[in-house]
């Protein structure tokens, strides 16, 4: 299942990440964190399409539902740490930079334990609305950096990481509850 697009589509998103890294590494390069911007919206359209296409085609694979979170969860990693060591994200913002990456370490290993229990935690719509906030925020944190002279931009991308960090802690608590049943 290699060579399906949807499965191409997720594997371009993992292989971006180091050229992402890379265009962020110089704080203050706007160019470079212009062309960031642009890449990390790529990367989210493809995010978009991989499961669209998977799912209209017929093609859902188990690589590419073992895949696909995987690719998110490193995509969001290695951007908030970018940031944080670039000083984009600093003071106490990077306490909820920290929140989120904690919680998206625990949930995946809670995933994993009850994977072999064979118990389904299925992705609730408020961890959806988490997602949608740490994309935008760190989006913006990100377009932020192209453009340092617009505050605003960066305003919004602080704002939404704190909404982000408070979703992520919410929707890590209700994982956590439902994965202590199955843990005794």
């Amino acid at each position: 299942m290699l060579n399906s697009l949807p499965n191409i589509l997720t594997l371009s998103r993992i292989f971006a990440v180091p050229i992402l890294v890379a265009l962020l590494w110089y704080p203050g390069w706007e160019l470079g964190y212009g062309l960031a911007f642009g890449l990390y919206c790529l990367m989210g359209i493809t995010d978009y399409f991989d499961g669209y296409l998977a799912r209209a085609q017929g093609t859902v694979s188990k690589l590419g539902v073992f895949l696909d979170p995987i690719a998110d969860k490193i995509m969001i990693a290695a951007v908030v740490l970018m940031l944080v060591a670039t000083r984009d994200i600093a003071g106490w913002h990077v306490i909820a930079a920290i929140v989120i990456l904690l919680r998206e370490i625990a949930v995946s290993g809670l995933r994993e334990f009850l994977a072999e229990l064979r118990v389904s935690m299925p992705v609730t719509r408020l961890a959806k609305w988490k997602t949608t906030f740490q994309l935008v925020s760190l989006g913006a944190l990100i377009l932020a950096g192209a453009f340092p002279a617009e505050e605003w931009i960066k305003l919004i991308g602080l704002v939404s990481l704190w909404a982000a960090a408070a979703l992520t802690a919410i929707t890590g608590w209700d994982y956590l509850r439902v994965g202590i049943k199955h843990m005794d």
